[in-house]
């Protein structure tokens, strides 16, 4: 499975932010190609969002939380409410040109039909993600025996919103399950750089804290 790692334009060791802008949405802004219209799935407060309208692209939204809606439309962004698990279905096929789910394909009740709308609706989707193989949070469970927490996952066990953690393999199997296929795979360590395309899976299953995958549908077989 051939990969291209779309490399952040970092010197050293990477701070989680560059500017105003989280160093994993100035990946994924970097995937999508300039004067395309985009479907953010889960924005937040709309800081992707606006990023990607910086460069020229099509930037419309859908957010689970009225705070966050409001918060979009105050800055002039189109976003409405919805529901990743059940308003998918109501948006044509091709309707956009990349679909994103930005750290927030967790938070799903049903992650699989998530995906599969994501590129139904979008000839290309972004998908990115906290891994749950990362090392750390195996070091919480193995010594402290209890459910990890770090900075991109403070909540505790008993309320976070994320019901379906999984670690890189596990979304590198679950895409071969429904025939998609990755252009691009970029692992995030723990400073927000990308992790050596070169080195083998298990590696960017321990040592990367988040995953960032550019998607498309695979050819159907005869």
């Amino acid at each position: 499975m051939a990969l291209q790692e779309q490399t952040l334009p970092l010197g050293g060791i990477a701070p989680e932010r560059i500017g105003k802008y989280r160093t994993d949405h100035l990946l994924v802004a970097g995937m999508v190609e300039p004067g395309s219209k985009v479907l953010d799935v889960g924005c937040g407060e709309g800081e992707l969002l606006q990023l990607l309208e910086s460069r020229g692209i099509d930037g419309r939204g859908i957010e689970l939380s009225r705070e966050g809606v409001n918060r979009c439309v105050a800055k002039g962004l189109a976003v409405v409410q919805g529901d990743a698990d059940t308003d998918l279905v109501n948006y044509p096929d091709d309707a956009f040109d990349y679909v994103i789910l930005s750290q927030t394909l967790q938070a799903t009740r049903q992650p699989k039909v998530v995906l599969e709308n994501l590129l139904r609706i979008g000839q290309r989707a972004i998908v990115s993600f906290p891994n749950f193989g990362f090392w750390k949070m195996r070091l919480q469970l193995l010594v402290g025996g209890h459910m990890p927490r770090t900075e991109n996952l403070p909540a505790t066990w008993y309320d976070t919103a994320n019901i379906h953690f999984c670690t890189i393999k596990d979304f590198v199997e679950l895409c071969d399950e429904i025939n998609v296929k990755m252009e691009r795979a970029v692992a995030l360590d723990l400073y927000g750089r990308p992790v050596p395309l070169n080195l083998p899976w298990w590696v960017w299953n321990m040592f990367g804290e988040q995953g960032v995958f550019l998607l498309s549908r695979a050819e159907k077989t005869k």
